[in-house]
C-alpha cells in the first residue's frame, strides 16, 4: 500500500466537500457569528470608551470607574469633643468594605491660624482652619506642593466653593473686587500661627490651586506634620473627623446602606453621584448586550459543529476508502480544516471591522464629554481568542472523528 502526500489528497477531498457541503449552512453560521461576535466586541469597546479619557489607558485614567466621597460621623444636638472622630477600628472596617478602594484620613491642625491679605488697598484677616490629606486623593496637582522648614512657605489648595462665596456673597456687599482663580493665586497670604505656648509665628504662603473635590483648606502633609509637632509638642494625635474614600460606583448601593446603618454623613459632589449612576448603567447595559452576543455566537458555533458533523457523516464511506488507499486521517481532513479556519478568520476580521465602524458613530459624542480614549487592543485580543479557540475546537473535532473512522471503519 503506497503513501500519498497531503497535496495529492486535496483533489478528491475537495470533490467530496463540494458534493456534500451545504453552502446555506456555512453562510448561516458565518452571518450569525459575525452578528454575535460584533455585538460582543462593540459592547466591550463602548464600555471601555465610556470609562477612559483620551490619552488614558485601562486602569490608569478612569473617568467613570471611581468616585470620591468625604464621609463624617453624624452630629446631633451638641456633640461632645472627640465623639465625632473615627477610631482606628472604624477606619479599618471601612477599608475592608468591598465598595472602598482606598481610604484617606483628614489630618486636622492642632494650632490656631490667622490669615491676612491686602485687597484693593484694604487689609483683610480671618481665623481659619487647615487640614491635610494624602496627595493621591487630590483632583489637582499643584506645583511646589511641599514644605521646607528651612525656607518656609505654606502652599494652600482652596475649595472652589470658597472662592465663589467670596466673589458672590462677600466681595460685592463690601465693595471689594471680584477675583479670578489666576488673580487670587498671585496674592500673597500671611499666616500667623499660634501654638500651645501662645507665641505667634508668621509664615508667608499663598493659594496654589482650587479643588472641586475637597471642601476644605488643604495644606501639604509635610507641613501639617511639622506644624503639629512644632506648635503642639507632646500633644496626643487627634483622630480624623473626616475620611475621603475612593469608591467603586458600581457598588454605591452597598455603600449607601453602610452609611445609613452606621449613622455616617457624606458630602460627595453631586457630579460624583451622577457619575456612579452612569457607570452602573453603562456596565449593566454593556453586560446585557454582551450576553446577547455570546448567546448568538454560541448558537452559531453550534451550527458550525453540526455542519461539520453532517459533512463527515455524509462522506463517511468515501473518506474511509481514501484512507484505505493510503491517505492518513490528517491528509484527508486538511481540506476541511482549511475551510473552517478561513471561515472563522473571515468572521473575526469582519466582526472587528464592524466594531470599528460602530465606534466611529459614538466616538465624536463621547469626545465632547472628554471620553473615548480607550485602546482597542483588548477587544482585538478577545476576537483573536475567539478565532483560536473556535478554530482549534473545530479542528480537534474533525481529527477525532477521522481518527475514530480509521480505527473502527465505515
Amino acid at each position: 500500500m503506497t503513501s500519498h502526500t497531503s497535496t495529492s489528497a486535496g483533489a478528491p477531498v475537495r470533490h467530496l466537500l463540494r458534493r456534500n457541503i451545504s453552502p446555506a449552512q456555512l453562510i448561516g453560521y458565518a452571518v450569525a457569528n459575525i452578528v454575535g461576535l460584533s455585538i460582543i466586541l462593540t459592547a466591550l469597546m463602548f464600555y471601555a470608551d465610556a470609562t477612559i479619557t483620551p490619552g488614558g489607558s485601562a486602569g490608569t485614567d478612569p473617568y467613570l470607574s471611581s468616585s470620591f466621597e468625604v464621609i463624617s460621623k453624624r452630629v446631633e444636638g451638641i456633640g461632645l469633643t472627640g465623639a465625632a472622630m473615627f477610631t482606628p477600628a472604624e477606619i479599618a472596617d471601612i477599608k475592608a468594605q468591598p465598595w472602598a478602594k482606598r481610604v484617606g484620613e483628614f489630618t486636622p491642625s492642632q494650632f490656631t491660624v490667622n490669615a491676612s491679605v491686602s485687597l484693593g488697598g484694604r487689609g483683610l484677616s480671618s481665623y481659619l482652619f487647615m487640614e491635610s490629606i494624602p496627595d493621591d486623593f487630590f483632583d489637582i496637582h499643584p506645583r511646589d506642593w511641599d514644605f521646607d522648614p528651612t525656607h518656609p512657605f505654606i502652599p494652600v489648595v482652596l475649595s472652589k466653593d470658597y472662592l465663589a462665596l467670596y466673589n458672590f456673597g462677600f466681595a460685592t456687599p463690601q465693595g471689594l473686587p471680584q477675583l479670578s482663580e489666576g488673580v487670587i493665586s498671585s496674592v500673597p497670604v500671611t499666616f500667623t500661627i499660634t501654638g500651645v505656648d501662645g507665641r505667634p509665628v508668621t509664615i508667608p504662603g499663598g493659594i496654589v490651586g482650587f479643588s472641586s473635590r475637597l471642601n476644605t483648606i488643604a495644606v501639604p502633609q509635610s507641613f501639617m506634620d511639622w506644624a503639629n509637632s512644632r506648635f503642639s509638642p507632646g500633644a496626643p494625635a487627634v483622630q480624623p473627623g473626616r475620611l475621603i474614600v475612593e469608591c467603586d460606583p458600581l457598588l454605591s448601593a452597598d455603600m449607601d446602606r453602610y452609611l445609613i446603618d452606621h449613622d455616617l454623613d457624606t458630602s460627595a459632589d453631586r457630579a460624583d453621584e451622577g457619575t456612579g449612576r452612569i457607570a452602573r448603567f453603562t456596565a449593566i447595559a454593556s453586560g446585557v448586550v454582551s450576553i446577547i452576543g455570546i448567546v448568538i455566537s454560541a448558537m452559531a458555533v453550534g451550527i458550525l459543529f453540526l455542519s461539520i458533523w453532517l459533512i463527515l457523516q455524509k462522506s463517511r464511506s468515501r473518506l474511509y476508502r481514501l484512507m484505505l488507499l493510503g491517505y492518513s486521517p490528517r491528509d484527508v481532513g486538511q481540506q476541511l480544516e482549511r475551510l473552517v479556519a478561513l471561515i472563522n478568520l473571515g468572521v473575526t476580521v469582519t466582526a472587528v471591522a464592524a466594531m470599528f465602524a460602530a465606534r466611529s458613530f459614538w466616538r465624536p459624542a463621547l469626545a465632547d464629554l472628554d471620553l473615548g480614549g480607550a485602546s482597542a487592543l483588548q477587544e482585538i485580543a478577545v476576537a483573536a481568542a475567539f478565532f483560536l479557540v473556535v478554530t482549534g475546537a473545530n479542528i480537534a473535532t474533525i481529527r477525532r472523528h477521522l481518527h475514530r473512522l480509521w480505527l473502527h471503519g465505515a
